[in-house]
């Protein structure tokens, strides 16, 4: 995504995909768990995914079952963490993190999502030195959120930055502080619509007419993708 999107678009989104992020997720959960063991209080990474799983909504059973599968199912498919990066339209600068057990076949199915849609799978570290690898918190605006009380406590407990636009906030962390700074957040009462490590773009890059649509289709054919967990681009959306 680029620094903040279109979060009404992207809530839209999700909520017509709902069933494939809780897959997503599902999957996610239980590596994290199969890994690192179904305590998240020991388990940094599980309680990651928990939290990133909550703030899509997904089910406490859902969740539970996630756990519960990790548990029993110690000798299941393995899956790995792979980064590609590559060029949509114009260039813009694309960064794919996926999760998958079958390597050959996501790098093809990326690779065709690029080619059908006006860009380019490209080498790794092509476009990477354009992003910075950050925690972010997206805050939903409402009228019971003071902004400048918001920024200050924010600030006090450790972010980096902080940012607005028409619908939400952003808390913007350094890696080390994310948990740190949203677990705060939690406590002071503040609920998130995203919280995650993000590649957020040091500068963003305007599309025209027929590029935007073929950069709309190449986020939401990646996006389709049951290996795909996350798209970050610098398209500035506006």
């Amino acid at each position: 995504m680029g620094r903040i999107g279109n979060i009404k678009d992207r809530k839209a989104k999700q909520d017509s995909k709902r069933a494939k992020i809780y897959t997503k997720m599902a999957r996610l959960i239980t590596v994290a768990a199969r890994e690192g063991g179904t305590d998240p209080e020991y388990n940094a990474s599980l309680k990651a995914a928990i939290d990133k799983a909550k703030a899509s909504n997904m089910p406490n059973d859902n969740i539970d079952r996630a756990i519960k599968k990790a548990a029993g199912d110690q000798g299941g498919d393995q899956y790995e963490n792979i980064t590609y990066e590559g060029y949509g339209p114009s260039g813009v600068a694309v960064i794919v993190e996926v999760l998958t057990d079958n390597r050959n076949r996501t790098a093809g199915d990326v690779r065709h999502a690029f080619d059908k849609n006006g860009g380019n799978l490209g080498t790794s570290g092509c476009v990477a030195f354009m992003f910075e690898r950050k925690g972010q918190l997206i805050i939903e605006k409402d009228d019971s959120i003071d902004e400048e009380t918001l920024m200050m406590t924010a600030l006090e407990v450790g972010a980096e930055d902080f940012d607005t636009t028409e619908e939400v906030y952003e808390v913007v962390t350094a890696i080390e502080e994310f948990s740190s700074v949203k677990d705060k957040l939690l406590e002071e009462g503040y609920t998130f619509l995203e919280a995650d490590i993000v590649y957020i773009p040091q500068t963003e890059a305007d599309l025209q007419d027929d590029d935007v649509k073929k950069m709309q289709k190449l986020i939401d054919m990646l996006e389709d993708n049951d290996d795909v967990q996350a798209v970050h681009h610098n398209w500035s959306e506006e």
